[in-house]
């Protein structure tokens, strides 16, 4: 049996291995690299990139411990003493400390808030929504800063390799973007997609959810996180999933939903609207934390390429508002008739999103442009905007009483820009 001293010596010789990798650096915050007596928080999906990225970081901070809790062997150990003074032994007592996935360890926050009192400087990793979203905001209140790495975004790729100086050749690279994602390893390393993500969700839904939860009875979890796949850029009713025999009932939906949200897995946006019981009572919109989940698994796999895009521009969307850059959701009027996305910045709307690969069917155009004039009217918002698999463009639009013009962008060019 591997004794703590042991654990953390091989800990130590992993972090030296990942060192040596080859490492394809992301966009951070100006903040992230200057020293700081605020904790440093990387969440995200798993695999990711967040365990790269966050020893990179280590080194170009100045190097010190390394302790990761995505390890078995640690999983009967709960004296955070006993691993501090392992960590201070085996690294001579480091000012800085890295902790990969550090919602695996039992109360967490009371590690970490004693290390800060001790005048530490730490980096954190975790693979779970709530981590940031409620546990964060309740036990490091105001004293961390936090940093959400996702899977590479449209320009992130291009940037990986070497951007593309043809729209010809952005166009195909952003259709292989759709069908196979942003995951580091297939991206980077050529690991077959689906098998890879198929592996990636087992994983995540065993050790975010069925473990950390303690699910007594698992059952139909993994074909429900399918189910939301093969559903990204569709609206979610918990009673129609109850219907249909997907889970036995609205509150089975509402709970692995939360739980897989929680996980990294999938996000949902909420119909906009200026009062906030509107949007809660109001179904969700759905969407795959990468093109490439909605892509390649799911009950019915394949290159819907309209649904794929509208998929990569919420992701894209999602990562702004993580940083708190902007809210957003979609819009529906009692007709049924939809926008995509509402932008909303300082309490103004800022902007009214379409997604449309094609625009050779006139009437879906017709439907579509006629959605933005009305959602326009009511949010008071005259920059009108259609993502489309074309050229740019702008276009009047008149129907009835509603007029305004439409910006034509394509989508490549969109998606390449936002980071």
């Amino acid at each position: 049996m591997s004794t703590l001293s042991d654990i953390l010596v091989a800990q130590r010789a992993e972090l030296f291995a990942r060192l040596k990798q080859s490492y394809t650096a992301r966009a951070l915050p100006a903040w992230a690299e200057r020293p700081s007596d605020l904790v440093r928080v990387i969440i995200g999906p798993r695999r990711a990139g967040k365990s790269m990225l966050a020893v990179h970081l280590l080194e170009k901070l100045g190097g010190g411990g390394y302790l990761n809790f995505d390890d078995e062997r640690l999983s009967d150990i709960t004296s955070s003493d006993a691993l501090i003074a392992g960590l201070d032994a085996l690294y001579g007592n480091p000012r800085l400390l890295l902790i990969d996935e550090i919602q695996n360890f039992p109360r967490w926050e009371l590690m970490v808030n004693r290390l800060q009192r001790e005048g530490r400087h730490l980096i954190l990793t975790g693979s779970n929504a709530n981590l940031l979203g409620a546990e964060l905001a309740t036990h490091l209140t105001g004293r961390h800063q936090a940093i959400t790495l996702l899977p590479f975004s449209f320009a992130e790729v291009l940037s990986a390799e070497n951007g593309a100086n043809t729209e010809a050749i952005r166009a195909a690279r952003l259709e292989r973007y759709l069908n196979e994602g942003g995951y580091p390893e297939p991206l980077l390393r050529g690991a077959p997609h689906a098998e890879y993500l198929r592996d990636l969700v087992r994983a995540t839904l065993l050790k975010d959810i069925v473990r950390r939860h303690r699910l007594r009875a698992p059952a139909g979890l993994e074909s429900f996180a399918y189910h939301l796949f093969s559903s990204a850029a569709h609206k979610l009713s918990y009673r129609t999933l109850a219907k249909r025999g997907v889970v036995t009932s609205p509150t089975t939906a509402v709970k692995y939903l939360r739980l897989i949200e929680e996980a990294f897995l999938v996000f949902t946006l909420n119909r906009f609207s200026f009062k906030a019981k509107e949007r809660v009572r109001s179904d969700k919109k759905l969407y795959a934390i990468d093109p490439g989940l909605a892509a390649q698994l799911g009950t019915r796999p394949g290159s819907d390429w309209g649904r794929l895009a509208e998929n990569a521009v919420a992701c894209a969307l999602w990562r702004h508002k993580l940083n708190g850059d902007t809210e957003v959701g979609y819009w529906q009027n009692p007709q049924g008739e939809e926008v995509d996305f509402v932008i909303r910045r300082r309490n103004r709307v800022e902007a009214l999103i379409q997604v449309c690969w094609s625009l050779a069917n006139e009437s879906t155009v017709g439907r579509e442009f006629r959605a933005l004039l009305k959602a326009s009217e009511e949010l008071r918002c005259t920059r009108l905007i259609c993502l489309h698999h074309g050229e740019a463009r702008r276009v009047p639009v008149k129907w009835q009483h509603w007029s305004g013009e439409v910006e034509l962008v394509p989508i490549t060019e969109w998606l390449a820009q936002s980071k």
